[in-house]
């Protein structure tokens, strides 16, 4: 095997999705050397699976959450013209949104990283811990020059599915009880769709033309509800439908089956579209994603387990470090059903612990994004986008504290962190109410 090329750094991120992008610029503008590892081309994980996927999630109480997302939202905002805008979902139970132009949003996030003195590396993907005791060494990646060995005094495991993480010996759970995941998902647009004709009808999941199409064999049987919603740009559709159940997102080939099978359900949906749907006759399909976006695989096993029973009280746990009040958006793991049930009353919402995102035993390991350490209904309502990439926002400044002080991640001086992201601009969090920032 070819001899590893070794560097040393501050923190190695893994992962470049909302999550990692928050870890790493928090960390690189704490002047911490930081390296960002993408297995992909692109940064954004679910955003470049998904070109388009709105930001949910992002304004508890109808108040942003503040922090690296606001920056980001802010920042493309106020472009001329616009490059987003917040709106209103018009799926049941979630509040405002943000929509966005993909591209210029992608290159946004690359400057900020820049910015932050972040290294990126795309297209590298991360193999395996080398452990030394409870502490992870150093991290063996790959690219297309070869093996690289990167030591790094904390590492942030943002991936998506862990796999650092569950290598170094951090005990998880994929998917539910059973082990049933989130069914995956294929996305796409359709350009061209007028939105007052497609609209117009004020059925929010065109069920009536969707029981049609399934009756007549034109539609897949788990497309009795059609999750469309207008894109970013003017009479844009964002098609956020096809679903394929019983996929793990662990499997490569898994994965690739379901890629191809969502290929074929998407452009059977964008036939239907034309034919059978007011305002689609001379739309064109676009922005087909290059592979499904994954939901769920592992969860991790925290310092503490998230569940929906504390999250349904409206906890506001001592070392929150964002604020949340997602419904439980399950997506087909289970039966065909999508459900967007409340799990706070109106009003209400609750944070998410830092002690979430650490593991029990490894001493210089975090982890961020869909891998936290929560049970399947908490993990339902904590998922949103913004959560992760503000999960990653306090993760990074957490190594900061961990590097000067020497100390553990377990040991984490929680008060001074919230302190800290509240400087940073994170809201709601401490002894201040969302309601009162």
């Amino acid at each position: 095997m070819q001899q590893a090329e070794n560097s040393k750094i501050d923190v190695l991120v893994i992962g470049g999705g909302t999550a990692g992008f928050g870890a790493a610029v928090a960390a690189g503008r704490k002047g911490l050397s930081v390296r960002l590892l993408e297995a992909g081309p692109k940064i954004g994980g679910v955003m470049a699976f998904c070109p388009g996927m709105p930001w949910g999630g992002g304004y508890p109480r109808d108040t942003i959450i503040g922090g690296v997302l606001e920056e980001l939202a802010n920042r493309l905002t106020q472009m001329s013209p616009p490059a987003a805008e917040k709106r209103p979902c018009t799926l049941e139970n979630f509040g405002p949104e943000i929509l966005y132009d993909h591209d210029i949003t992608t290159l946004t996030m690359f400057e900020m990283l820049e910015e932050a003195g972040v290294e990126v590396e795309l297209n590298a993907t991360a193999l395996s811990p080398l452990m030394e005791g409870k502490r992870i060494a150093a991290v063996e990646y790959c690219n297309r020059h070869g093996l690289h060995r990167t030591a790094a005094q904390v590492v942030i495991d943002c991936s998506g599915d862990g796999d650092i993480s569950a290598k170094a010996g951090v005990p998880y759970r994929l998917g539910d009880e059973q082990g049933r995941m989130m069914g995956v998902t294929l996305t796409f647009f359709m350009e061209n769709a007028p939105w007052d004709r497609v609209f117009a009808k004020g059925d929010p999941y065109f069920q009536d033309y969707a029981a049609r199409g399934i009756a007549e064999g034109r539609l897949h049987e788990d497309l009795g509800k059609l999750y469309l919603m207008k894109g970013f740009h003017q009479d844009s559709v964002f098609c956020n439908s096809v679903v394929i159940r019983d996929v793990d997102g662990t499997d490569p080939a898994g994965v690739a089956r379901a890629t191809q099978e969502g290929r074929r359900r998407c452009l059977q949906m964008a036939e239907f579209l034309r034919a059978d749907v007011p305002g689609f006759e001379q739309a064109r399909m676009s922005m087909l994603g290059p592979t499904v976006g994954v939901r769920e695989t592992r969860k991790l096993e925290g310092m503490v387990t998230i569940n929906g029973e504390d999250l349904a009280r409206g906890t506001k746990y001592p070392d929150g470090i964002v604020c949340c009040d997602n419904p439980i958006d399950d997506v087909m793991r289970s039966s065909d059903e999508m459900t967007h049930e409340a799990i706070v009353a109106p009003g209400s919402y609750y944070t998410l612990p830092f002690r979430a995102l650490v593991p029990k035993e490894i001493e210089n390991l975090m982890f961020a994004g869909r891998i936290l350490s929560a049970d399947p209904m908490a993990f339902a309502s904590v998922r949103g986008m913004p959560q992760c990439m503000a999960m990653g926002q306090a993760c990074g400044s957490a190594a900061a504290q961990v590097i000067s002080t020497g100390q553990s991640v377990q040991q984490v001086d929680t008060p001074a962190l919230i302190a800290d992201l509240q400087r940073q601009g994170i809201r709601g969090l401490g002894d201040t109410p969302l309601s009162e920032v």
